[in-house]
Formats: C-alpha cells, sequence, structure tokens
C-alpha cells in the first residue's frame, strides 16, 4: 500500500509539473508572438490618416466638444481617394458613432487599423481605418496568430500525453524497488528474519536494499543466538539441577541424617550454577556496553608474571612447563582495566593448561607490533603445544558455550563462556583478540592492545 501511494503521489507530482511548464510555455509563446506580430504593422498613407484625424477633429472642437450630428456629416472625398475602403468612427468611451465608406462593416472591424482622435493634447475618440493594403497585413497577422495558436495547443496536448505516460512510467520504475521490500518487511515483521531482496541498482534504492538485507542477516543471526543461547542456559542448568535433584532425592529416602561429606557434591554443583549465573551477567553486561571498567597506566609484563605465578602450580602438576617472554623494545605501560585484562589472561592461559598434554610446554610472548597504518599495537601471545583445534572449529572460537571438543563434559571442559567473555573484555580495550591453530601441534591466542608511545612516561 505505501509503494502504490508513493507511486502515485510521485506521478501527480510530475505531472502537475508537467502541465503548469506546458502552460507556462504556450502563454510565453503566444505573447512573444502577439509582440511579433505588433511590430508588423501596415503602412497606409500617413497624409490621409491625418487629413482624417484632423478632419473628425476639427468637427468635434465646431460642435462644442461633441461628436452629435456626426453620423449626417460625410468626411468628403478623402476616403473616395483609396477603393474599397472604410471608417467607422468611436466616441472616448468606445461606442460607435457612424460609419463611412463602401467597405462592409464587418471588415472594417476585423481588418481595419484603429488610430486615436486627439484635439488640444486630449483624446476625444477613435476611428477604425479599412483599405486593402491594411487588409493584406491584418490576414497575414491573424494567419499567424491563428495557426500558431492551434500549433501550440497540439504540441501541448501531445507533449503533456507523451510526458505524463513518461511520468506513469518513471513512477512505476523508481518505486518498484519499494514494492519489492514490502514483503520482505511483512515476513520480517512476521518473525522471518533472514529474509533477503534482489539488488538491483547501485543507487540509493540500492543502498537501501543492501542495508535492509544487513539488518535482515543481523536479525536473523540475532534471532539464532537467541535459541542457542536460550537452550544452551537450558542445557547447563539442567545437569547440576538434576545432580542435585537426584542428591536430595536419594538423601530424602534414606530418611536418616545427613553427613556433611554427603553434602559436598550439592555444595560443588551450587557452585557451579553460582559461576555459570556471574558468567552470564557479566557477558551480557558486556556485549551491552554496560559493565564498568577502570583504566588506569599498568605494567602488562607485570600482570602477566603474576598470573604465570598464579597457574604455575596447577601447570607443575600437568607437567607443563609455561614461560614467559618478552620482546617488547620499551615501556609495556599501557591503560588497561587490570582486573579484566587479568581474567583474559587467566582465561587463556587456563584453557592452554587444560589442552595441553603431559610433558607439553606453554609460552607467553610479549611484543610490539605495527598494523598497515603504522599505529603501534602491544601484542600478547600465548603458545601451547597441546592437541590444536580443527580450521572448521576457529570461526565460532569466541561463541558462547561453544566447545571445539564435543566429547568434552563440562566439568572438565568449562561451561564455554570464557573465551566470549575474553572477546569482551578486550573489545572494550579497543583491541583485538584471534586465534590460529594446528590440529596436533597446538594453538596460538594473540591478543593486541592498543599501544601509544605518547602516552609513556
Amino acid at each position: 500500500m505505501t509503494a502504490v501511494n508513493v507511486s502515485r503521489k510521485l506521478f501527480w507530482a510530475m505531472a502537475a509539473f508537467i502541465v503548469v511548464m506546458s502552460l507556462t510555455f504556450m502563454l510565453i509563446t503566444n505573447a512573444v508572438v502577439h509582440g511579433l506580430l505588433g511590430e508588423l504593422t501596415p503602412s497606409p498613407d500617413q497624409r490621409q490618416i491625418s487629413a482624417l484625424s484632423r478632419t473628425l477633429a476639427e468637427y468635434y472642437d465646431r460642435n462644442g466638444g461633441s461628436w452629435s450630428g456626426i453620423e449626417k456629416m460625410a468626411p468628403g472625398s478623402l476616403l473616395d481617394e483609396v477603393q474599397d475602403s472604410g471608417l467607422i468612427l468611436y466616441d472616448v468611451n468606445g461606442r460607435k458613432l457612424a460609419i463611412y465608406g463602401s467597405a462592409a462593416e464587418p471588415m472594417i472591424r476585423g481588418l481595419g487599423e484603429e488610430y486615436r482622435i486627439e484635439t488640444n493634447g486630449r483624446v476625444v475618440g477613435s476611428f477604425r481605418y479599412y483599405d486593402p493594403e491594411i487588409s493584406v497585413i491584418s490576414k497575414v497577422k491573424l494567419g499567424i496568430s491563428h495557426g500558431v495558436g492551434f500549433l501550440l495547443i497540439v504540441c501541448a496536448v501531445v507533449f503533456i500525453g507523451v510526458a505524463l505516460l513518461a511520468a506513469y512510467w518513471i513512477a512505476k520504475r523508481l518505486t518498484s524497488p519499494l514494492r519489492q521490500l514490502i514483503p520482505a518487511i511483512d515476513q520480517v515483521q512476521r518473525g522471518r528474519a533472514g529474509v533477503q531482496v534482489p539488488v538491483t541498482t547501485k543507487d540509493e534504492y540500492g543502498e537501501v536494499a543492501s542495508a535492509f538485507n544487513r539488518m535482515s542477516l543481523q536479525l536473523g543471526r540475532a534471532e539464532d543466538a537467541r535459541r542457542n543461547l536460550v537452550a544452551d542456559v537450558a542445557h547447563e542448568l539442567r545437569t547440576p539441577l538434576s545432580i542435585m535433584r537426584g542428591k536430595m532425592d536419594m538423601l530424602q529416602q534414606q530418611g536418616e541424617a545427613i553427613e556433611p561429606e554427603h553434602l559436598l557434591p550439592l555444595q560443588d554443583e551450587l557452585i557451579r550454577l553460582t559461576r555459570l549465573v556471574d558468567d552470564l551477567h557479566q557477558l551480557s553486561l558486556a556485549e551491552a556496553g554496560k559493565l564498568s571498567f577502570e583504566f588506569s597506566r599498568t605494567d602488562v609484563r607485570t600482570l602477566l608474571e603474576q598470573t604465570l605465578e598464579r597457574l604455575l602450580p596447577r601447570a607443575q602438576d600437568a607437567g607443563i612447563a609455561m614461560r614467559l617472554f618478552s620482546q617488547a623494545g620499551s615501556s609495556t605501560v599501557i591503560p588497561v582495566d587490570s582486573g579484566r585484562i587479568t581474567q583474559v589472561f587467566l582465561n587463556l592461559l587456563t584453557n592452554a593448561i587444560r589442552h595441553t598434554p603431559h610433558g607439553g610446554s606453554i609460552q607467553v610472548i610479549l611484543s610490539e607490533v605495527h598494523d598497515a597504518h603504522g599505529r603501534p599495537w602491544l601484542e600478547i601471545a600465548v603458545k601451547d603445544t597441546g592437541t590444536g583445534i580443527a580450521p572448521e572449529h576457529l570461526p565460532n572460537l569466541f561463541g558462547r558455550f561453544y566447545r571445539a571438543d564435543a566429547s568434552r563434559s563440562r566439568h572438565s571442559g568449562g561451561m564455554g563462556l570464557g573465551l566470549s567473555i575474553a572477546k569482551e573484555f578486550v573489545a572494550a580495550h579497543q583491541g583485538t583478540i584471534d586465534a590460529e591453530s594446528t590440529a596436533g601441534a597446538g594453538t596460538t591466542f594473540r591478543v593486541r592492545l592498543p599501544y601509544n608511545r605518547e602516552e609513556q612516561a
């Protein structure tokens, strides 16, 4: 309905413009033609015209400023000098007073030329004079005027008709992309996200169609993410709740006093639930941009050393060697939220320890790199010699609840939120995080944080 209204409005706007311009052109052309024809004046005997005007003016003066009785007066033999000539006399108000000569009155009215009668500098009347010479010029003027008028009308009708057809076609053509968008918009409104429309032009309509396609895809991805999130959260909650319910049922059936050691499994599951809810809450706030960050100038190398020292006992128990290599050529002090960025390092190193077999190693390499525009970045690479990640899993590695190893349990493999949280925290620092891996040879995670030398002390 909207596209039809737009098309109709566009058509009527163009139609009104065409009609107004056509009428304007006709009026201007007609005025110009009449102006040119006005210059095309006959050249009668001026001596005769002057004599006629003088004779009539003298009568008016002799008669005391009145035309009474003029119909009985004949202008003498002045009209007899020109064959088939005629004259009609009018007073100052345009009333006919008398007619003279042998020419018929219609000929005098239609083809004659009008002249004023003046006396003492005042116009007292006029007369229309006709003779064969004037008749020729008048006929030419009338012919041209009528011909031009007829041609203007015909051309205007043809032009307006053709222009209206063209306006109708243009209006339909211009609103065609909108008509294609309407069904797609209706489908999105009914909940079918991801609908695409063809992009047939490269103008603003094409940009609108492309923007709609992008929006539709984003809505589709958001809807898929919402469904997956609901399913994943339900799945994650189902396991600890089922365990807790089974334990409680078993304890109730025993009908005996509950020993403290029997409550430990319940406490473990409660801890898992609490951690899951906290992680989801933290991730949701980070994605919505509502998580608070306290940035301060911090030595990233010191943070890494503290994190490695914290995880060193766990790595030693697993038979894994961990080392820090600093290749940064200058100070590693940059503005970061030390608590959030430490959580990123903990997530990456914990994953590395979990996926690195006994006898393996983990290297944390701190270096300075530059992007294509020459801007400096501080890069933290966490490189392990673990099992690696298959290429098909890398694009989804930072998704919620995603696990490259689907067979790994929730207890041994985590809940699949650590990398999602790490990505949001790094993005809040205006940095980047990515991963590269070779199955069976290990994985390398790279975190890049903005590194501005001008901010260094």
